[in-house]
């Protein structure tokens, strides 16, 4: 399976083929939009709550660093590996049911470092979190 995106003429079949991650899936996230200036997310709120029923903030996490680092690695292309070096999130409403969309888009795309902002959204469209990523990118390890 190729996984650099010269190979293929969609993001988002790049993506799927790729694969998110154990962590990813475990916790039900799904693409539906990817391209290296948008990408777009979701994540069921069921099963990934705290105690008291609102979605953890670990989850907003999750979603905004699986869409950011995927999103850097499309830019980085072919045998590069993008890493995130730092992560921020700030929570601005609690979602309680039904699934999140996080839609993600670039700040900065160089050689050597991307920024994507995540901005995570209810079925109604209200803002929930904001996470803000950045990764390095280097040359990929040899298999």
């Amino acid at each position: 399976m190729s996984t650099s995106p010269a190979a293929h003429t969609d993001g988002l079949e790049w993506a799927q083929q790729r694969g998110m991650g154990a962590l990813a899936e475990k916790m039900g996230l799904r693409f539906t939009e990817f391209a290296v200036d948008r990408c777009v997310g979701t994540m069921p709120v069921e099963g990934n709550t705290q105690p008291v029923g609102l979605l953890h903030g670990g989850a907003y996490v999750v979603l905004g660093e699986s869409l950011g680092s995927m999103a850097a690695n499309l830019h980085a292309g072919p045998g590069r590996l993008a890493v995130g070096v730092d992560i921020n999130a700030t929570h601005t409403r609690s979602a309680t049911t039904g699934i999140v969309t996080g839609v993600c888009t670039p700040i900065h795309l160089g050689r050597s470092l991307t920024v994507h902002e995540i901005v995570i959204t209810d079925e109604q469209g209200r803002r929930c979190s904001t996470v803000r990523i950045t990764n390095m990118i280097r040359e990929a390890p040899a298999r």
